[in-house]
């Protein structure tokens, strides 16, 4: 059977399948059938600021009306913001058409249950069975539902988060926003300005395909050098759906995911909000966040990668907070998936409660030497039954020992190959990584 869903929902590039607005109307059918059956029929749509986003938002909100639910509609949100709504509304579902941090060209469709949390992998097969069937005969229905704007989104969405820090204020901070012009650029200068921050913002004037262009989360240059300018306390810059954040300290130095992972780990400690002491992060958690963690009697869970493995783990060991290095950040007790602006707002919840920049609060964590290289691939066999790239990656572990460690891996939403690799010394660490690398684009690469 075809598959449909990778780590983060349906991905790929808009107007080619599955991208195509005949499977927005059958993932719409699909979605009203499978979740409609209970005492709510509306299904929140949120998008981010994608010039596709219109013409598979009218799908889905096409294909849900044609089953008899209603489409109430944000407009642009961020992706936790339509999840927050959905909760608040008693929606049955939600879903949010972006493509996260990828070209504009691409799009994609990510689904909520209507308590905001993300799907399990089971519900996800079923909806891509059912959406698939769609598509080949549209099963009749006798209801047909209405279509409605949600007029005050934003609003709330700003509540939201404002609640999640109630004895912050930001009244003397510099801070600056990297909107990516993606669905933060109303979202987050409209929260920060209102909680008393000085604010300069970049990256906030959409046009429908500048989105991640050199810009957010995977771009944090112009970041950097703004917040030197500006001499900002710190400097934030999101991804194209708002559900990531790359912090930048007051010295103009990124921090990397698992650095903030570690500051509000230990902040939420010294708070009493870190239950059980327990933190998950990931498979490809750098080694300096354990180091980190266990020298504050925090223990670290590692999950595989995607924040809904992340959660999966942190509901079955009982922990509030989890995230990966990407910047994905989970916090349970504030919110049901992972935001940007909210993660951004604990990061200085932590900085307000130690009375300290953020270059002392990261400086808990050492880094060690991280080297990762994507290869295009053409087919995505089983890593370990590849007995070339097998080879090579023992090899690089004998060299390494105690020292560093491997790690390789496929895209969920890519066809690409993630070669990993920590070591002692950044230039052995890229030598290592780039000899795999090699290997991986003989073998399997996209040549």
């Amino acid at each position: 059977m075809e598959r449909l869903f990778g780590t983060d929902g349906i991905r790929g590039v808009a107007n080619q399948h599955p991208m195509t607005p005949e499977m927005a109307v059958a993932a719409g059918r699909a979605i009203a059938a499978y979740f409609g059956a209970g005492t709510s029929s509306r299904v929140i749509i949120g998008k981010d600021t994608r010039i596709s986003g219109d013409m598979l938002e009218c799908g889905l909100a096409a294909g849900l009306c044609s089953m008899g639910a209603d489409a109430c509609l944000c407009g642009v949100m961020p992706t936790p913001g339509v999840a927050a709504i959905a909760a608040r509304l008693g929606a049955c579902a939600a879903i949010v058409v972006s493509a996260s941090h990828n070209p504009y060209a691409d799009n994609g469709i990510k689904v909520f249950a209507g308590n905001g949390f993300k799907l399990s992998e089971s519900v996800e097969e079923e909806l891509e069975k059912r959406i698939l069937k769609e598509m080949q005969h549209g099963s009749p229905s006798q209801g047909v539902g209405r279509c409605d704007v949600i007029m005050d989104a934003l609003a709330f969405y700003g509540d939201f988060l404002v609640n999640t820090v109630p004895n912050v204020s930001l009244d003397g901070l510099r801070i600056i926003l990297d909107c990516s012009h993606g669905a933060t650029f109303q979202a987050a200068p409209d929260v920060f300005s209102r909680m008393g921050a000085k604010i300069f913002v970049l990256a906030d004037k959409p046009d429908g395909v500048n989105i991640n262009a050199g810009c957010g989360s995977q771009y944090p240059e112009a970041l950097q050098k703004a917040v030197v300018e500006h001499k900002a306390h710190a400097g934030f810059a999101f991804d194209g759906d708002g559900d990531r954040v790359i912090a930048v300290d007051e010295t103009g130095r990124v921090l990397t995911g698992d650095q903030a992972l570690a500051t509000c780990a230990v902040h939420m400690k010294q708070s009493g909000r870190l239950t059980g002491n327990r933190v998950v992060g990931t498979v490809m958690s750098n080694m300096g966040l354990k180091q980190a963690l266990k020298k504050q009697g925090i223990h670290l869970f590692l999950a595989q990668v995607g924040d809904r493995h992340v959660m999966e783990m942190m509901k079955s060991e009982e922990a509030v907070l989890g995230g990966e290095d990407s910047g994905h950040t989970l916090f349970l007790d504030r919110h049901t998936t992972g935001d940007g602006i909210l993660t951004a707002l604990q990061i200085i919840e932590a900085m307000r409660f130690a009375s300290k920049p953020l270059s002392a609060l990261a400086a808990i964590m050492n880094v060690f030497p991280q080297v990762l290289i994507n290869v295009p691939v053409r087919e995505k066999p089983d890593i370990e039954t590849v007995s070339g790239i097998q080879d090579v990656i023992g090899q690089v572990e004998t060299q390494l020992g105690d020292e560093g460690r491997v790690l390789v891996r496929y895209s969920g939403t890519q066809p690409l190959c993630r070669i990993m690799v920590e070591g002692p010394s950044k230039k052995q660490t890229r030598t290592f990584a780039e000899q795999i690398a090699a290997k991986v684009r003989v073998m399997i690469g996209n040549i």
